[in-house]
């Protein structure tokens, strides 16, 4: 299946809503620290409702600890300053798909970690600034499962 990064994520209830969306899709959640919350957060348990036990989430204490574990798999940014529509790319089972913290997104030296074809972004009307969280990451994984058949689901 897929996997999931959220780097520093700050909102608990845009994570509690990931939560529940990968325990229904299968994708494996990881969470970089530092987090804007705890995971006894009560928006995070409202927002994930009873889906946590569900989900597969794994904590990475930064951004290095996190690379090591993905090392040799296809990673694509989300990102407003991407050059690739979502639906330009096909995604292949194993992708990761990561995303920023939702008041700036990722920061310039990570960005630059990844080629211009792997920095990906929803189309949104001119002069918009950006999607809510969730939704961003709903978008992107409901197409890339969607390319795989949904593979899994019902």
């Amino acid at each position: 299946m897929f996997d999931l990064i959220l780097y520093q994520p700050e909102i608990p209830p845009n994570t509690g809503n990931i939560i529940r969306l990968c325990a229904n899709t299968g994708v494996k959640l990881h969470l970089v620290k530092p987090l804007g919350f705890t995971l006894e957060d009560k928006q995070l348990q409202r927002a994930g409702l009873d889906y946590h036990e569900y989900a597969s989430i794994h904590i990475h204490e930064n951004w290095a600890d996190c690379m090591q574990h993905f090392d040799g798999r296809r990673l694509f940014a989300a990102t407003t300053k991407g050059s690739k529509r979502y639906s330009e790319v096909q995604f292949a089972e194993g992708d990761v798909f990561v995303f920023g913290p939702e008041t700036r997104g990722l920061p310039a030296d990570i960005l630059e970690e990844f080629s211009e074809d792997r920095r990906i972004r929803l189309p949104m009307l001119q002069h918009s600034r950006s999607l809510n969280l969730s939704n961003s990451v709903a978008v992107i994984v409901y197409e890339a499962w969607r390319q795989s058949g949904f593979q899994g689901g019902n």
